[in-house]
């Protein structure tokens, strides 16, 4: 089992299969196309799928595809058609945002796919566009509609940012009360390319359950999952669902399960931390299984105790989001 030094079991497991994206949103990319990874420093598909083999050997079950965008890789669901074959694992999912889903979903769901979180942060073009920089907000929710009608199971992430969010929350409190699909809004976190992240841009977990509250009425919170990270609550009408990720004013480090590998075949332990093992170098100088195992143990052991964004310790990671994988 890999277990770190404060004894949280790791059975959680983020893969990036590529750093490329076709938006531009603020809180993760620069407005310019940015100097991706080189292709050949990209791992290839019977990597990631050793690494997986690998890591399911040590108690890894549950399996999420992230970018970038995962669906510009080309042919990602012959990705998961292996991914979910793996003895032992037991979920394999995938976060969109969405623009391409509507032309996946089926390939995706034939290969086995079971669950998508869609990357949605406003419900009006307008703002759609200012968020991602982009045009697609009628792309994207057509692309959930195809996924649902396929048999996908959709869940929408929004990121919460002061002075943006509040106007959208209407509208998503409308969308989830017609569509039953839940909606999880997760707290700024200071991992955009431009490094305009502060505080004071944070529009918080209970902020926004206050904010609810006096559009919809009275909130039911959702028996808890310990080990996820989001909190759960259920609208009156019975039908409409939220929940919120407060990753900056409650950071829930203690019950963290999880760990990333980078499209480039580098392990983080942490999201904010740093690159902690090379995997690629490993997979690619003819190391063994058990020699892989072992730098995934390690670097799993050397987990801190939390990442610090609550407090003085820490410190902006030198990758932004869209080169760790969400």
């Amino acid at each position: 089992m890999l277990q770190d030094r404060f004894g949280r079991l790791h059975t959680s497991l983020r893969v990036s299969v590529t750093d490329r994206c076709n938006l531009r949103c603020t809180y993760c990319m620069p407005a310019e196309t940015p100097i991706y990874q080189h292709r050949r420093d990209i791992l290839s598909f019977e990597e990631i799928t050793r690494f997986v083999q690998i890591s399911a050997s040590l108690g890894v079950d549950d399996v999420r595809l992230t970018g970038g965008e995962p669906l510009v890789r080309s042919e990602i669901e012959k990705l998961v058609a292996v991914l979910v074959r793996i003895d032992g694992i037991k979920k394999v999912s995938l976060t969109s945002n969405g623009i391409l889903l509507g032309d996946q979903a089926a390939g995706l769901a034939d290969a086995g796919l079971r669950s998508v979180n869609v990357s949605l942060d406003a419900m009006d073009e307008s703002a759609f566009r200012q968020v991602t920089r982009r045009p697609g907000l009628d792309r994207v929710l057509d692309g959930i509609q195809r996924a649902i009608q396929v048999g996908l199971s959709v869940k929408i992430n929004a990121i919460a940012m002061r002075g943006f969010t509040e106007h959208q929350l209407e509208r998503f409190a409308n969308y989830t009360s017609v569509t039953g699909i839940p909606i999880r809004f997760i707290e700024f976190m200071p991992l955009d390319s431009d490094g305009a992240w502060d505080p004071d841009a944070v529009l918080s977990g209970d902020q926004i359950l206050q904010r609810f509250r006096s559009l919809v009425g009275p909130l039911t919170a959702v028996p808890h999952d310990g080990s996820s990270p989001a909190t759960d609550y259920v609208f009156p009408d019975g039908i409409g669902r939220i929940g919120v990720i407060p990753s900056v004013t409650r950071p829930f480090c203690d019950t963290c399960n999880r760990f990333r590998l980078t499209a480039d075949g580098q392990i983080r332990n942490c999201l904010f931390g740093e690159d902690s093992a090379d995997v690629r170098a490993m997979l690619r100088s003819g190391a063994t299984d058990e020699q892989v195992a072992d730098l995934i143990r390690t670097a799993v052991a050397a987990k801190k105790a939390g990442h610090g964004t609550d407090d003085l310790t820490f410190r902006r990671p030198s990758r932004p989001m869209y080169a760790i994988g969400g």
